[in-house]
């Protein structure tokens, strides 16, 4: 099976978020599972993501990822490295290198000043988007010569409301911060709320001043024959679970 490789218009440089078709992966990982974290084995893991470096044009090295820790941090990179860095956003004006970044329902999101040459790659579940990993993308694309005004940033498959539910210490994690943001919360079954997380991380790329930003309005935990998902892998009981990547090179 080929590799399906969702992309967006409105990013004039190549960049992809990937499914979970035409990988070697079996079982509960079965696809194009990415997760160098996961219990999958390792060699297969590498055949896939071999797959994502090839569709990207570039060597498997030049993959680049981070050791995401759902943080704030976002590290400009002009080479290859081996060691990945504790952060959970990349950007570079340097050609030739493939950013990316692992999801199972967190956002994966892609950015490009085409102008200036310069893109970055973000993971942003709800602790990073309300710690402002999007902004921090932002500023260190602008550190490399971008104008915000001219990035254009996209979601990727992410999961949706309607399949987010959270309880209220939740909520009062984003209300603590800014009351405004109940408007991403309705009523679910007794206490709970449903969270619009990428509505949230368009607001939060908004407000960092981008020229453009969408959603592809892909959600992961909905389809399974496309995409992983944490959550519905815990609701599943499943031990593990694979891992999407999304990725952008200039």
């Amino acid at each position: 099976m080929t590799l399906e490789i969702l992309t967006s218009d409105a990013l004039p440089v190549r960049h992809g978020f990937f499914t979970r078709r035409g990988g070697a992966s079996s079982g509960v990982f079965a696809g194009l599972n990415c997760g160098q974290g996961s219990s999958d084995q390792a060699e297969i893991v590498a055949i896939n993501r071999a797959r994502v470096a090839d569709a990207m044009g570039v060597s498997p090295t030049h993959l680049l990822g981070v050791h995401q820790i759902h943080s704030a941090t976002a590290l400009p990179v002009d080479a290859p490295f081996v060691d990945k860095p504790r952060a959970d956003a990349l950007v570079t004006s340097t050609p030739g290198l493939a950013l990316s970044v692992l999801s199972a329902d967190c956002q994966p999101v892609l950015f490009a000043d085409a102008q200036a040459g310069v893109i970055g790659a973000a993971h942003a579940g709800w602790r990073g988007a309300l710690d402002g990993v999007l902004h921090a993308t932002v500023d260190a694309m602008e550190g490399l010569g971008a104008k915000r005004q001219n990035i254009t940033a996209v979601i990727g498959p992410a999961i949706s409301q309607r399949a987010y539910e959270v309880g209220p210490e939740f909520m009062e994690s984003f209300m603590d911060e800014n009351p405004e943001y109940a408007r991403y919360f309705i009523n679910g079954s007794g206490d709970r709320m449903l969270f619009d997380l990428p509505g949230f991380g368009l607001n939060r790329l908004r407000a960092a001043g981008v020229g453009h930003a969408e959603w592809t309005r892909h959600c992961t935990f909905s389809d399974a024959a496309r995409f992983y998902s944490y959550r519905r892998t815990t609701h599943a009981k499943e031990a593990d679970y694979g891992r999407l990547i999304a990725a952008i090179t200039l």
